[in-house]
């Protein structure tokens, strides 16, 4: 079976080696007979893995001690109810920018909590760029801010941590993460879903700085960071297998010489297929460029009937998932690190071949 090259969004590419590690682990992992999602969470053998993967990370990301890493069920969507139960208390204001879908989203959650003051809003540029930063309408007391670093729907990205003074910052970065290095000490909270950059769905990452974690005690222990922290992220049986599988995807990444290896070739991956898309008349990107997404980059035909056609032959070419989503439409192509340079080169050669043929 020829591999394809694959484009979505999320649950996302990973990495072949990753694939052919877990494969063999799933009937007989490491001679124990069972295979590795039979094997119990509380087994000297799993949480060897669970160390293994945690001291990973901390050593990529360069996480002090400050900090808890958790490894957690219900997915980014669910911290956004669970952050301004954890890291506020009932009549503190949060802050919250809004630059797309996702940012969107956890302003909904997090105005069913708190007092959300929305520090700017992004709808009048149509989710194209990020409001301009002295225009902000910040809160100097507020218990955090949040935003999205990356919105994978609209292709916007913050690439820079915003200065907010003494407020903690806390942000989705649920497509950024591992794709290049980071100042962890900036943030309050980072969280982010491993089906983007780490592994499979299921699981999500959160870093958070311990401090902090004392501050919301939710009246159930299932939703208190501090719990989970307490019980190294096995309060109940977690998801044994993305878990390993997002371990393997970090001794990966630094196989390949860690984020700043993985930063340039992210890089060098995006300004190929910008420059496509720039470089055409049939082709345009709507993203302010200052914004514009390292992972996530949409696109649209200058002959939008002839979408279809495209998607069709992309598809018979072996470049899947190209389609946008629903509510932005066009293409997009998601080039995570798990993409190769040569899918992008491919991609560029089918959209140029394309052009001739319908321009």
């Amino acid at each position: 079976m020829a591999r394809v090259f694959n484009f979505s969004a999320g649950p996302a590419a990973l990495p072949l080696e990753v694939l052919e590690e877990a494969r063999e682990s799933l009937t007989d992992w490491q001679g124990s007979g069972m295979g590795l999602m039979e094997i119990s969470h509380r087994s000297k053998a799993f949480v060897s893995v669970a160390e293994q993967a945690e001291a990973d990370i901390r050593e990529l990301l360069n996480i002090s001690d400050d900090y808890a890493v958790l490894f957690l069920q219900g997915g980014a969507t669910q911290q956004f109810a669970l952050i301004p139960l954890n890291l506020s208390d009932e009549g503190q204001i949060v802050d919250q920018l809004v630059t797309g879908s996702w940012s969107k989203k956890a302003l909904k959650e997090g105005k069913s909590a708190r007092n959300v003051n929305i520090v700017a809003d992004g709808a009048d540029l149509n989710y194209a760029d990020v409001p301009a930063r002295d225009s902000w309408r910040l809160t100097p007391d507020a218990a955090y801010f949040h935003y999205c670093s990356n919105e994978t729907i609209g292709g916007v990205e913050i690439h820079e941590a915003p200065d907010v003074g003494d407020v903690p910052l806390v942000t989705d970065m649920s497509s950024t993460i591992l794709s290049r290095p980071i100042d962890v000490s900036r943030f309050g909270l980072i969280y982010a879903g491993a089906q983007k950059n780490i592994g499979p769905s299921g699981l999500t990452i959160v870093i958070v700085r311990k401090d902090l974690v004392e501050r919301g005690r939710p009246a159930s222990d299932i939703l208190n960071y501090a719990a989970h922290a307490e019980g190294g992220s096995m309060m109940n049986t977690p998801p044994t297998f993305a878990w390993y599988v997002a371990g393997l995807v970090f001794a990966w990444v630094k196989k390949q010489g860690g984020l700043q290896a993985m930063a340039e070739l992210n890089k060098a991956k995006a300004d190929k297929l910008y420059a496509a898309v720039d470089g055409s008349d049939f082709y345009a990107n709507p993203v302010a460029p200052a914004c514009r997404s390292w992972m996530n980059i949409p696109f649209t035909l200058a002959k939008p009937e002839l979408d279809g056609d495209f998607l069709a032959q992309a598809d018979a070419a072996g470049l899947t998932n190209l389609k946008g989503h629903r509510s932005v439409g066009g293409m997009r192509a998601s080039i995570y690190n798990a993409v190769s340079i040569d899918a992008i080169d491919t991609l560029v050669s089918f959209m140029e071949e394309f052009e001739r043929s319908n321009a």
